[in-house]
């Protein structure tokens, strides 16, 4: 007996802002209670670069924000570059936001400044940055190229935050969390020629 062949199942527009807003309500949460409950001591758990104990931060730092703007500063590009990646390819937003998230983490902790500590989602946002930008050039497909020249346009600025430029601006994380991205581009891509 044969099946009648089945129709592709489309995904819903909704999970994507489900996932993304779980993601704001998360960081949030944890910000007003670092802030109302911990009078702002789970930034102590960030990342203190070449110190072992330091090591635990790279998990922890990119839910932690020394402040409600640095917070801010984050939330928007973080939702509009996930959103990008899971309008092109809703399956490769873990694997973007966990390579770039550990890159970020350990390229932070071997050459971050000694003596300091560093938090923050934003090595992941470089790293959706970098994913978008290479994705045009691996993928090859209206959307993927469209979108990297929407990013090159809207956050080409970007760029400049992964130079010694700034001050108590983690420009080790954002270097890091770009080079992630391009890695997860460039392994994803790899895995989708394999497995074509």
């Amino acid at each position: 007996m044969s099946l009648p062949p089945s129709k592709p199942t489309r995904r819903s527009p909704r999970n994507p802002i489900r996932t993304l807003a779980a993601i704001a309500v998360v960081l949030w949460s944890i910000q007003i209670l670092n802030v109302g409950l911990f009078d702002s001591r789970l930034v102590l758990q960030g990342i203190y670069p070449r110190q072992i104990e330091g090591l635990q931060g790279i998990f922890w730092a990119p839910l932690l924000h020394g402040n409600f703007g640095h917070l801010l500063a984050n939330t928007l590009p973080l939702l509009t570059l996930g959103g990008l990646i899971m309008l092109g390819k809703a399956e490769d937003f873990w694997p973007v936001t966990i390579v770039s998230g550990l890159t970020s983490g350990f390229g932070t902790w071997l050459i971050g400044a000694p003596n300091s500590v560093h938090v923050g989602a934003s090595g992941v946002v470089f790293g959706y940055f970098g994913y978008l930008l290479l994705r045009g050039y691996f993928d090859r497909s209206v959307f993927a190229v469209t979108s990297s020249v929407l990013v090159i346009i809207f956050y080409g600025s970007f760029l400049w935050g992964v130079l010694p430029n700034q001050p108590g601006v983690s420009w080790e994380g954002h270097l890091f969390g770009f080079l992630g991205g391009c890695l997860a581009a460039w392994l994803l891509s790899k895995s989708a020629r394999g497995s074509a």
